[in-house]
């Protein structure tokens, strides 16, 4: 039997990711306007990198080009796609690798036209490792897109599957948390975008997520009105449970009889 949805129960369904959703975009529209106005945060985006540049060496050059290889557009896909067929092989369910490779391809999506509509211009030559290595917008940072929001749903996506597994979860967010500070890191010091750049992906990725918690439990609620739980029944009662009873009642008349009759002996 179909249950009806209800209002209350598609805000309370969706609230959690209402509210990422506007975190995320509330974020990135204020850093936008430091940045169009250059104004607080944006205003340490051109010293920081000046910083960096003049504390750079070979070893941790070499270090951040390769995670930001490995986190850029060549082997990111290849990794999310790994991740999805591996997910449904071992599940079984098409549902979670379904949503985690529309979670990417909306990352992707939104970064590419945030790129074009911003405008922002990357750092200056001199100031990357490799003059003109990077050619596209700015503002956000694709490769913190990107890597967020891979940690981020694949997180709640475990979680969500087994929301028990606190220890599991904690050891995925401070995973989590290293991967996302490392190729933020990266990006600034090899001088490919600015600090408003990389906080402004973490946003994008903030929404993105909301996006799949929506889809997540709007799925779950779809499924539970189409199946709805089984109300409990009344437990069958056989004739020697009757029996049982009666006999207990039989013996709570007797025992006050037997107690008035030895009660006359006594006064006798």
């Amino acid at each position: 039997m179909t249950r009806r949805m209800r209002a209350s129960d598609a805000v309370l369904a969706l609230w959690p990711a209402v509210v990422l959703m506007a975190v995320g975009v509330a974020g990135f529209v204020g850093l936008l306007d430091w940045v169009r106005e250059n104004e607080d945060l944006a205003r340490v985006d051109q010293p920081l990198l000046e910083l960096l540049a003049d504390q750079r060496s070979p070893g941790l050059e070499t270090f951040f080009s390769v995670v930001s290889f490995l986190g850029g557009p060549v082997i990111l896909p290849i990794v999310v796609a790994l991740i999805a067929l591996v997910w449904w092989r071992v599940s079984r369910s098409w549902w979670e690798p379904l949503l985690l490779v529309l979670a990417m391809v909306m990352s992707t999506g939104l970064t590419v036209l945030l790129k074009a509509a911003v405008g922002r211009d990357r750092p200056a030559d001199v100031l990357m490792v490799v003059p003109g290595g990077e050619a596209s917008g700015s503002f956000p940072s694709g490769h913190t897109v990107g890597a967020t929001t891979l940690v981020l749903v694949v997180g709640y996506l475990l979680w969500h599957e087994d929301a028990e597994a606190s220890w599991a979860l904690t050891g995925w967010v401070l995973g989590s948390m290293a991967i996302v500070a490392v190729v933020g890191a990266g990006r600034l010091y090899l001088g490919y975008h600015f600090l408003t750049d990389v906080i402004a992906g973490l946003c994008v990725a903030l929404a993105v997520l909301g996006a799949v918690v929506g889809a997540e439990r709007w799925h779950d609620l779809s499924l539970e009105r189409r199946d709805p739980p089984a109300r409990p029944s009344a437990l069958a009662v056989s004739d020697e449970d009757l029996a049982w009873v009666r006999d207990a009642d039989d013996a709570e008349v007797t025992e006050p009889e037997e107690a008035d009759g030895g009660g006359e002996d006594d006064a006798r």
